[in-house]
């Protein structure tokens, strides 16, 4: 069964297209928001008796809560922290968050009823002052700008939409995100390369910042946003680790632009096609 949204659908995609995205405050049942969190203690317990088996630290430091285990276990060398988690997503317990039947109902409304499970789903725990893990402003068409380079259109023909969950409350204070609302409607900006992100330039994003929203949200909350809007992570300056979801879904009749092609999350022309049970999602790959 869907979970309630907080307004009919109407008014949620309208809020969408003139802010460019809509929080689902408390949406997601505590229950779902602890199943994905155990698999993330699941895979950090893994790396800690790799870590262990290796050499490299001699405490697994097992009584280490979840907000901190992970940036305790690599102290020293956090540079070794990997900020993006995707391949080793297919487990059963995140299930329920990627394929949640009310998401999947508003994002029908915005994109249509063939709906791919965009092929980068990722955890991230973003980890305190780790540069790796400081996302930049940007609009996430700008990593598909070479779409529109090669002539297949605007990167808004790519029709897709981003969502977004924390694990851990998420606050100013430990890099939660900032918007600009309403940038979604305008042109792409210009994106120049760094270290590990794209960004856009400050003289592009400076005019704007009276315009920078916080988005502080806390687990079960759910935000969802237009892939053309600015965004960026504040920096994590706390001394506990970020731990959040995003995920993106897309009409599944465009390109992905990438070597993987995804998985349906919903198929109205053959619903035979689309992931069906949590079992079902953890037997499959990322692909």
């Amino acid at each position: 069964m869907p979970h309630t949204l907080p307004k009919p659908i109407p008014d949620l995609t309208a809020q969408f297209h003139d802010r460019g995205f809509v929080i689902l405050r408390d949406y997601f049942p505590q229950s779902v928001v602890a199943a994905a969190r155990e698999e993330m203690k699941t895979l950090v317990d893994e790396q800690a008796r790799s870590l262990f088996r290796s050499g490299s630290i001699t405490d697994l430091l097992e009584n280490e809560p979840f907000e901190t285990r992970l940036y305790k276990l690599y102290e020293g060398h956090t540079e070794d922290v990997e900020g993006s988690w995707r391949a080793v997503l297919h487990l059963e317990g995140m299930h329920d968050i990627f394929f949640d039947e009310g998401i999947l109902d508003l994002v029908e409304a915005l994109i249509g009823g063939e709906i791919r499970l965009y092929p980068n789903y990722t955890v991230r725990p973003k980890l305190p002052d780790h540069p790796e893990t400081l996302v930049l402003w940007h609009q996430d068409g700008g990593y598909t700008e070479h779409w529109h380079k090669h002539g297949h259109g605007d990167v808004s023909d790519l029709r897709m939409v981003n969502t977004w969950t924390p694990l851990v409350p998420a606050r100013v204070e430990n890099g939660c995100m900032q918007f600009v609302p309403g940038t979604h409607r305008m042109p792409l900006f210009r994106h120049e390369q760094r270290e590990h992100y794209l960004e856009i330039p400050s003289e592009l994003i400076e005019p704007h910042s009276d315009q920078f929203v916080d988005m502080e949200v806390d687990p079960g909350d759910v935000i969802i946003f237009h892939n053309m809007l600015c965004h960026r992570g504040l920096p994590n300056h706390s001394q506990t680790i970020r731990w959040s979801v995003d995920w993106r879904y897309q009409d599944a009749s465009q390109p992905t632009l990438r070597p993987q092609e995804g998985h349906l999350a919903r198929s109205r022309e053959d619903p035979s096609r689309s992931v069906k049970s949590a079992t079902e999602w953890a037997n499959l790959s990322f692909q």
